[in-house]
Parts: C-alpha cells; structure tokens; sequence
C-alpha cells in the first residue's frame, strides 16, 4: 500500500514551518470526578499518569481512567514539533451531538494528559473551524471534532475549511480508518499534502506482512460468540489462510456442522451451512478448519461453576461447551509455534472465568513462543494479551477495533483509501 508518510516529510525538512494538521486517536474511556479547589494539589499519584483510581488532572468534572491512546498518538505529535512544524491534532471523543456541545463532549482531560506526557502546556482550541492561531514549535488540541455539522456525512464545505487550515494533513488515527468522515476522508482529499503519521502506517505495514505478503503457513484465530458477527471475516480468511482455528461460539456452530452435539451451548444453528462452506472452501485448497477434539463443559455459565473435561463425542444435552479441552489446545499450540504468520482475534474460551481459561492461556503462550510473525486485535484480544503478559512476544498489535475486523473481512478502509489516491496523484 503506497502512501506517503510523515516521517519521511520531517526527514526531508518539509514540515518545518509547516501547518500540521494531525488526526488522532484519544477516544479514551472517562469517569466523572469531584473537580478540585484551584489551587489544591493532586491526589497522591496523580503526576505519575492517569489509569489509576483518584487520578486528577484538569477540572472539568471527568478523568481518564485508561490512556492507551493518548501515549500511542505522543510519537507522531512530537516528530511534528520537532520537525518544527505549527502543530493541531484534532480527536473525536464519545458520541456527541453533532452541533450541540456538551462538557462531557470536551476534550479537556486529554489535553491536561497530553500536556503531561509531552511536557509542555497543550492549549484546548473551540470552534475551531474557520481559523486557528499556532506558530512553529507550538501544538494546540482541536476540541471534539465530531461536534462540527457535517464531521459523520463527511460533508464537502465542512472538509474545504478543515483542509485550509494546514498545510499537511497526517492521519494517525487507525481505529477511526474504516469511517469516511470529515477529519478523516474529506480533508484528506483537499489538504495540500495528505499522508499517514507513524501509528497509522506501522498499522498498514503490519497488515501488509500479515495478509498481503504473508509467510506460510498462515494461520488465523477468528473466535466470538457468533459466526454472524463475523461470518465475513471467515469466508474472506478461508480464500487465504492455511488453517483457520474458530473458538467461542463460533466454534461450536463448527463443531455443529461437523456433525457434533454441543448440548446448550451458545451456537447458531441456522448459521450451519455457512460454516460447512468455509469448511469445504477450504478443504478444496488443501487447508483446514480444526474442530475440537476435547471440551470444558459446566452445567451453568458461572465463574464457580465446576468444569468437566469431555471428549467433543461426550457432551450431554445440558452442557455449556466454555473452552477448548487440553488435548485440542496442545493441539493447536503445536501448529501455531510451526506457523510462518498469525493473525488473532478473539479467546477460544471464557477465559474471564479462571476454570474456563486454559484454552486462550495456551494459545496465547504458543503465540509468544512462535517465531512466526503474529498480528492481534479486537478487544478481548488485547485483554487476553494483557492478562497473559505477551505484549512484547506479540509481533504487532492493533488498536484499531472496528477497522481491524474490516480488514480482516478484506474491506478496503476508506481513509487508507483517500491517502493511497493522494500518494498517486
């Protein structure tokens, strides 16, 4: 994917004195707080960084409780100043009203955060569209911009006035490249120069080696509660992969379709013929879906509920299949360390509950201990990531959510699209 990037600009000199228009990611999880008397100091921890209970930076009234996003956006923001650039970065946050700004609608605790993180005052600018004032060596935050009329339909007059502002636009907001809005199509396609900062294109070479120029074997781990939510995803994955591991409820629409009893468990038994589809198209390319061989059942769906190990043969009509049996973990940790590439999305289990996590635990092992080359994304991916302490043995992982699993699915993303045009051009 030919694009041009904003490391080479700053390499190049072409930024200095330049008006920087960045486009991140801060969509960050906030709480509300008692706002402090002005003037009163901190809470005890507060200068060490936000994520901890207590944690105090501004007063408007709300406190980030998780700032992954806002220190992933940091690189791209200070290669624009030191490149000596006149810096913007604008974000959406929530769902606000388009054109009916509230204050939990404010960007006001990121900007607080932001400034701790990069040293330095980051004034928060409002109404922002007709004009912005910022010298070189100099970064201001845009307030929310989906509270702009016409940010969501990507409206032209809208996109025309955002792109006057600058004179190089830079999208680091991946997780927000499935959406052809303003802040992330539509100024793209008047801006001067557009172009992807280093979040958004270690995104893009990361999917580039994993989908696009894979090495084999590749193997994919699609798992969820539903094969609906993501039946896309396996009939994209199933023309390209060389074996494809389902789990969750996914997993047990397969296992129904191979011929299995799943007791009451979670599946979807109208989804049936689909999954012996990708279950045939794969087998006509000499690849394959592995279906368990062994289970973890539990009468009820409950953390304390006592887990019985099952051959697939053995379960009973008032099962619950919550995990893969040790036997079909081992089994497939055995192809994922032989693997050349692995994508995941989704645990095999429910690995929430600690009788019912054995399955992702080793999963998640074999990915770290795998010399292929390993992408991760989704939400409950990440956790699992987390849980398990293998962010450093993960070759990348995406924060990008919704427009992980569209690439997944083989979509082309609108804003990849946008820069890849404007790179042509």
């Amino acid at each position: 994917m030919n694009v041009i990037r904003f490391s080479d600009l700053c390499a190049q000199g072409k930024a200095r004195g330049q008006r920087v228009f960045i486009r991140a990611d801060l969509n960050v999880p906030l709480r509300p707080h008692a706002p402090p008397l002005r003037g009163s100091l901190p809470p005890e921890g507060a200068s060490a960084g936000l994520g901890r209970p207590g944690a105090v930076l501004d007063d408007s009234g709300w406190e980030i409780t998780e700032d992954t996003r806002i220190r992933a956006s940091v690189p791209c923001i200070r290669m624009a100043l030191e490149a000596g650039a006149a810096v913007m970065v604008t974000s959406h946050l929530g769902r606000p009203t388009e054109g009916d700004f509230k204050p939990e609608d404010s960007l006001a605790p990121v900007a607080a955060r932001l400034g701790e993180l990069l040293g330095r005052d980051v004034p928060l600018v409002a109404n922002w569209v007709d004009g912005v004032s910022v010298q070189p060596g100099q970064v201001v935050l845009l307030e929310n911009c989906r509270v702009n009329k016409g940010e969501k339909k990507n409206n032209e007059e809208l996109a025309k006035k955002m792109a006057a502002l600058c004179d190089i636009y830079v999208n680091d907001a991946f997780g927000t490249a499935h959406r052809a809005e303003g802040t992330t199509y539509g100024i793209a396609q008047f801006a001067p120069i557009a172009c992807a900062g280093p979040l958004l294109a270690a995104e893009i070479d990361a999917i580039t080696q994993a989908l696009a120029n894979p090495k084999r074997p590749l193997v994919a781990i699609v798992a969820g509660s539903k094969v609906s939510t993501k039946l896309t995803i396996l009939k994209s994955l199933s023309a390209n992969v060389d074996q494809l591991i389902v789990g969750g409820g996914i997993a047990n629409t397969f296992m129904l379709a191979a011929g299995l009893k799943i007791g009451k468990s979670l599946a979807e038994a109208d989804l049936v013929g689909e999954a012996k589809a990708v279950i045939e198209a794969m087998k006509a390319r000499g690849a394959d879906v592995p279906i368990p061989s062994d289970v973890v059942t539990a009468k009820t769906f409950a953390a304390d509920a006592p887990a019985e190990i099952k051959a697939a043969t053995d379960v009973a009509d008032d099962d619950l299949i919550l995990d893969i049996g040790p036997h079909t973990a081992a089994r497939l940790a055995a192809r994922l360390k032989a693997a050349g590439t692995i994508v995941w999305n989704g645990p095999v289990g429910v690995f929430e509950f600690p009788a019912f996590e054995h399955g992702t635990q080793v999963i998640a092992k074999a990915i770290a201990e795998s010399d292929a080359f390993s992408i991760a994304g989704g939400g409950d991916t990440l956790a699992a990531i987390a849980k398990y302490g293998i962010e450093k043995d993960v070759g990348y992982i995406s924060t990008g959510g919704g427009a992980f699993l569209e690439v997944l699915e083989g979509k082309t993303l609108p804003a990849l699209e946008i820069l890849t045009k404007r790179a042509a051009a």
